[in-house]
């Protein structure tokens, strides 16, 4: 039996998956919960495509809970979304934000009740925020709108009556992708990047 246990949400994409391999690495039990399974993980909880967040959130509920049983986990790290722009302006705006809004606020929120359920004591939620939506995304308004309620959630889980398990937290990351998409400090092709922190302040460094 693993020592430690894991949940991915998102563990199919490109992130998740790696995120998936290394914890697997670790010797971690690890479960993915995505639109299509992840063979590389020992359990996968599938979600169904649906207009309703309610049957989504409930359904996803329901099969973690099947899953688990009894069993806390170690951490549960919500890495789906995606991107998609267009400002006020564009054809697209209603559609954008309605897919944006599905892909990073409704996996986090259901995550989020997934953490009050079956995260363990000192545990550790992890949300996908964006640098950008820490101020006006004129170019990309569903993005933004989207990125900016999951650092609002995030702020709310480390309040007081969250319903997080003493002393777990719940972490927001804040990817630095969006300026290298759009050509600002973009690594040479080929680059390894780590994130390294000093001082109180995280740079993103090239790999020797």
């Amino acid at each position: 039996m693993a020592a430690n246990r894991v949940i991915v949400y998102g563990g199919r994409g490109a992130l998740g998956s790696k995120c998936v391999q290394h914890f697997k690495s670790k010797g971690w039990w690890v479960a993915s919960i995505d639109m299509a399974a992840n063979d590389e993980a020992n359990e996968n909880v599938i979600v169904r495509p649906s207009e309703s967040f309610t049957e989504q959130a409930a359904q996803v509920t329901s099969d973690v809970s099947q899953l688990l049983r009894e069993q806390k986990v170690d951490a549960i790290l919500c890495v789906a979304g995606g991107w998609a722009g267009g400002s006020c302006s564009s054809k697209d705006l209603y559609k954008n934000a309605d897919l944006m809004w599905k892909q990073s606020v409704w996996t986090s929120t259901i995550s989020s009740h997934l953490a009050s359920l079956h995260l363990k004591q000192d545990g550790l939620l992890t949300l996908a925020g964006a640098k950008a939506a820490l101020s006006g995304t004129g170019g990309m308004v569903g993005y933004g709108m989207a990125k900016a309620a999951v650092h609002q959630l995030c702020q709310s889980l480390a309040a007081k009556n969250s319903g997080m398990p003493p002393g777990a937290a719940a972490v927001a990351i804040l990817p630095l992708f969006f300026s290298w998409a759009t050509g600002g400090n973009r690594p040479a092709s080929g680059s390894l990047m780590q994130l390294l922190t000093s001082g109180g302040e995280t740079q993103a460094v090239a790999a020797q």
